[in-house]
This record gives structure tokens, C-alpha cells and sequence, in this order.
């Protein structure tokens, strides 16, 4: 799949993750955790999560959590894939908008990218892990590839649905709200 030198100068800037907000909430060292992990592009590790869990000692919960669906993610990854092309039956195919199966497997990566940001989120006890900057740059970004928005939603919403469904209906509510954040800020994609 060629991409545009627009696309190209937009994907290094659509960083949705920032941990500004956080900085009232843990020290440098856990916040460092926590962006190291981003750069990689990568979950956090079970040794991030035990330091995590060695400077914040009331997060064992949520650390435990923020494991679960790390371990879960592929199976999650697969079963939003699934809702959007059982919703959007065509969208792979030729002439529509997930075509080539190149294009249609940057999505599925995108699903496994919103799942590693909202286990930031879960991990540090605070939905408020996007950079609005990095947003806009998504938008643009998504706007240029013409990635169909309402489809990705669709993958967000069952992304949620059933990471929550691996946890009790008490611990639900609080996961909730990291999910709820990021679809909030991608439905103005489609507003736009």
C-alpha cells in the first residue's frame, strides 16, 4: 500500500498517548514507566507493572487489570475485527474501504493500539491518557487515508464490550470510563 508523503509526515505525529495530566498524580519515575512503554509502541510489561505496583502501592488492582487484558489482547483485537466486518459485511473487499487486505490490517493494528492505550489508563487509575495534538494528527491522518471512521468505532465499541466482560460488574464501571474517553475523542473524527 503507497502511502502519501502527507500520510507519511502525519503517522509520527498521531501519537494519541500523553501522560501530562498525570503529573499532579505520580512522580517522574512512574510517569517514565509508563511513556517509556508508549515509545516502544509496545504493552506494558509484567516488569513495568510490578515497578508500577512497587511505587504506587494501592494499584494492584487496576495493574492486575491493565495484565488481564494485555494478556487478552489478541482474542480482543479478533473480536472487534469480527463485529466490523460482520456490521460492515463489504468493507474488505475490492473497491471499498479496508481494501487491500494491507489497508484492512493497519485497522485491526489500530484496535490492538487503542486496547495498549486504555490499559495505560487502567494501569494508572486515569482515563485522561490522550494527547488532543496527537488526536488532531489521527484525524488528519485519518482523513487522508480515508479510514472509515464509523466502522472503526464500531471496533472501539466492541472492544469495550468485551474487554469488560472479563471483570466484575463493580470493577466495569471504573474501565468503563478509559474506553468511554477514547471513543468519546474519536467520535468527533466523524463530526468533523
Amino acid at each position: 500500500m503507497q502511502l502519501s508523503d502527507r500520510a507519511k509526515e502525519l503517522i509520527p505525529k498521531a501519537r494519541i498517548v500523553s501522560f501530562a495530566a498525570w503529573n499532579n498524580l505520580y512522580s517522574d519515575e512512574v510517569i517514565a514507566i509508563f511513556q517509556a512503554a508508549d515509545n516502544r509502541g509496545q504493552y506494558l510489561t509484567d516488569e513495568d507493572l510490578e515497578r508500577i505496583q512497587n511505587l504506587v502501592t494501592d494499584n494492584f488492582l487496576m495493574v492486575e487489570q491493565a495484565k488481564l487484558l494485555r494478556e487478552q489482547a489478541p482474542n480482543l483485537v479478533a473480536n472487534a475485527r469480527a463485529k466490523v466486518l460482520a456490521e460492515f459485511p463489504n468493507i474488505a473487499e475490492p473497491g471499498n474501504d479496508l481494501y487491500p487486505p494491507a489497508r484492512a490490517e493497519a485497522c485491526w493494528r489500530d484496535f490492538w493500539h487503542f486496547l495498549r492505550s486504555v490499559t495505560y489508563g487502567v494501569a494508572g487509575k486515569n482515563p485522561e491518557f490522550l494527547s488532543q495534538e496527537g488526536l488532531k494528527n489521527m484525524e488528519l491522518l485519518y482523513q487522508e487515508l480515508g479510514v472509515p471512521v464509523p466502522a472503526m468505532l464500531c471496533g472501539l465499541e466492541q472492544l469495550k464490550t468485551v474487554s469488560l466482560q472479563q471483570f466484575s460488574s463493580e470493577e466495569q464501571d471504573l474501565l468503563g470510563l478509559n474506553f468511554d474517553y477514547l471513543i468519546t475523542a474519536l467520535k468527533q473524527f466523524s463530526q468533523s
